[in-house]
Order: structure tokens, then C-alpha cells, then sequence
């Protein structure tokens, strides 16, 4: 029979501990974040609907994106016991270069508007980690700017062709001077596609103040205060735009771009190629044969065609046709270190994450995007120590398959 007396103070005190209060309001809430999707919700409540939705959304009905995550959930682990896995290496090669992780921060539009330390603040991350990162044509950072703000970096420059081929090639001539290793040709975006939570948000470029805007801004002041009191927010590659990102890229992108335009940037740079947004083998067959030494199997996370193919299922197919002659990358829906893990598995010699690091940055600017790359970090350590993988090396197909 249980004999039971009532707790004296002594004992109680023993098992109280209270965390201490912590005065940093970013550092109170980056340290209740474990998960990338803890950051996404801390990243709702400090940045406007609109600038959340512009991070967080996909086109049309959002099936891609959808998919995608769907494709992650069902991949199923098959690991190997009695391993030493005291010590693991995630550390790989990108492009010839020493990467410490197996993934890259991918190229984002506007990032200013997420956090007033936009690009600067991700590509200092990226060099305290040791990983690439690339700066997008739509950026708010410029191509020099964010060489001089993390010159450590290893940088890469993600190119729209545009209908004016002389900007094309002068940004090409600037990524070059300020030192960027390679450049990322993104090919899925003929046209916009249809983001129907920016059409509903009204979001433009710069932010318009309407009445809805002033009444959500009002419960973000921080946002708008760093909105207002810092550099005016633009694209820095291109001269002025008052408008949506749709109605930008109707403008200045070139629905006219063929293969043959693949090998005409190909002629003009000179340094590592990645084209990124392939979604089919017979596409991945072509541009590798025009001269890529990379590419990203993508749909632009969704953000383009709905319902275009999930890339996480088109990657085994790519790896088995074109790996040996081309790195081969993965990018949409990753969530986590272990679906970084899942796609190595799969053959991708590394992923691109932009979603999870932009939480990070909304949630808490430059340290916030840190938390990000800490959580994942430990997700594909631990990943790969209960796999039993203690390398990149052997994290092999044997180790996954994908249940339907």
C-alpha cells in the first residue's frame, strides 16, 4: 500500500527551478524556438500579414508546395546499428569548395522587407557557418554592398535574364569584379506566376500605406520603425519599381529565353554555372549539355506553376542521368535537417533553403537567421547519428525509400 506525507519546502525547492526572465526580447523569443516551424510562428507575430504571406505563400492554390512537404513526410529512415557515431562529419564539397554543411541559404527577393538587415545579416550567417549563399537580382542588397558586409562569404549571384541583355551583362561584369564564385541562372520564371495572397494582401513594392497596412503596421511598430528609419527599400540591382512583383517581372523578365541564351551566359561567364528550376530529365539532359556544372531541381518552391512536379520525387531520376557529370541540388519544401538528409540520400550533393532561413530573419534579423542554421545544424547531426551515417559519404539510397 502507497504511504504518502505532505511535501515539505525543503523538497519542493528542490525540484523548482525557474528559468531566469531574459531582458533581450529577441533573445527571449529565438530561445523558444527548437524547430524551424517554431520560427515560422514566431515570424507571424513580428512582421506584417502581407510580408509574412509574401515569405510563407506559393501560386494559385499552393498544391506544390503542399506536395512538397508531403513528399518530405513520407520518406522513411532505414538506419544501421551499432555504429560509432560519436563524432560525425556533415561537412561537404560545393562546387569544388569547402562546405561545412550540405546545404546553401538559396537566393531570395526583397529580403529587407522581411528584416531591415536583410541580405547583409544572412550572408554574415553563412560565413560563421561555413556554407554559400546566394544574392538574388531582386535583392535590396547590392552586389558590392554585400561583398564589403560579408567579404568571408562564399557568395554566389542568382541572375534573371532580362529583356534588356546589356543589364544582364552588366550584372554579370559586377558579380565578377566583387568577387562572386558562381552564378545561378534561374529559369522558371518566364511569367509570374499567380500569388494570390499577394494580390489579396495588396502587396507592392515599396510597401504602400493604405488603411489596412496602418492598421496592421500599428500592431508591428518595430517593423515599421526599422522600415522608416533606414536605407529606403528597393531592389538594388535595378533603378526604381513602384509596384507588385508580379507586374515587375512581366516587365523585365524575357518570356523569350531559350537554350540558346543558356549558351550565351555560358560564353560570358567564365566562373561555375547553376541553372536553377529544372523539373524534368529531359531538361536537366539539355542544360548540362549547353555547359552547366550544376543545377537545382526546383519549381521555385511552389511559387510558380501549381501542381508542377514535386522535386523531391524528380531528383532520383535527374541523379541517375546527369550526376556524374553535373552537382545536383535540391530546393523546395525543407523544413528540417533531416529532409536536408533525405535528399543527400536520394543523391543531391546539397540542398538550397530559403523559406527556413527567412523565418529566422523575421523572427529576429540576423541572430534569428543564426537560430535557423543552429537548428539545422543539429537536425542533420542527430539525423545522421541515428542513422548510423558518421559521413556525408554514407549517406546512401540504401538508407531511405519513400512510402506511398
Amino acid at each position: 500500500m502507497t504511504t504518502r506525507h505532505i511535501p515539505t519546502w525543503s523538497e519542493l525547492n528542490s525540484l523548482l527551478r525557474p528559468r531566469p526572465f531574459e531582458l533581450d526580447p529577441v533573445k527571449r523569443r529565438l530561445s523558444r524556438a527548437v524547430t524551424i516551424n517554431d520560427l515560422r510562428a514566431t515570424a507571424r507575430r513580428q512582421v506584417p500579414q502581407a510580408v509574412f504571406d509574401y515569405v510563407d505563400g506559393a501560386a494559385e492554390e499552393e498544391t506544390s508546395l503542399r506536395r512538397a512537404r508531403e513528399a518530405f513526410r513520407n520518406v522513411e529512415f532505414i538506419p544501421q546499428i551499432l555504429r560509432d557515431i560519436s563524432s560525425v562529419d556533415p561537412s561537404t564539397t560545393i562546387l569544388g569548395q569547402p562546405s561545412t554543411l550540405p546545404f546553401a541559404f538559396a537566393p531570395t527577393g526583397f529580403t529587407r522587407m522581411m528584416n531591415h538587415e536583410g541580405e547583409s545579416a544572412v550572408a554574415r550567417v553563412a560565413a560563421n557557418v561555413g556554407i554559400p549563399y546566394a544574392l538574388s537580382t531582386m535583392g535590396t542588397t547590392s552586389l558590392e554592398a554585400l561583398a564589403a558586409a560579408a567579404p568571408e562569404a562564399q557568395r554566389w549571384f542568382q541572375l534573371y535574364l532580362w529583356r534588356d541583355r546589356e543589364a544582364s551583362r552588366e550584372l554579370i561584369a559586377r558579380a565578377k569584379t566583387a568577387g562572386y564564385k558562381a552564378l545561378v541562372l534561374t529559369v522558371d520564371t518566364p511569367v509570374a506566376g499567380a500569388r494570390q495572397r499577394d494580390v489579396r494582401n495588396g502587396l507592392t513594392i515599396p510597401p504602400a500605406l493604405t488603411l489596412k497596412t496602418f492598421v496592421d503596421g500599428a500592431m508591428h511598430p518595430a517593423w515599421w520603425f526599422n522600415l522608416l528609419t533606414t536605407e529606403p527599400l528597393s531592389f538594388a540591382s535595378l533603378n526604381s519599381w513602384n509596384g507588385t512583383v508580379a507586374d515587375l517581372v512581366s516587365v523585365m523578365f524575357d518570356p523569350t529565353v531559350t537554350f540558346a541564351d543558356l549558351e550565351w551566359l555560358r560564353s560570358e561567364w567564365t566562373g561555375p554555372l547553376i541553372v536553377k528550376g529544372i523539373q524534368n530529365l529531359a531538361d536537366a539532359q539539355a542544360v548540362v549539355e549547353r555547359g552547366a556544372d550544376a543545377i537545382v531541381v526546383s519549381n521555385h518552391g511552389g511559387r510558380q506553376l501549381d501542381r508542377a512536379p514535386t522535386p523531391l520525387e524528380q531528383l532520383p531520376p535527374i541523379v541517375q542521368a546527369v550526376g556524374d557529370r553535373a552537382e545536383i541540388y535540391l530546393d523546395g519544401g525543407i523544413l528540417s535537417g533531416a529532409d536536408i538528409v533525405a535528399a543527400v540520400a536520394l543523391g543531391a550533393r546539397a540542398c538550397l533553403v530559403g523559406r527556413a532561413y527567412l523565418y529566422g530573419l523575421m523572427a529576429g534579423g540576423q541572430r534569428g537567421v543564426q537560430r535557423a542554421a543552429d537548428i539545422l545544424t543539429k537536425e542533420i547531426i542527430r539525423t545522421m547519428q541515428l542513422l548510423g551515417a558518421k559521413s556525408i559519404a554514407e549517406i546512401t539510397p540504401d538508407r531511405i525509400r519513400l512510402r506511398d
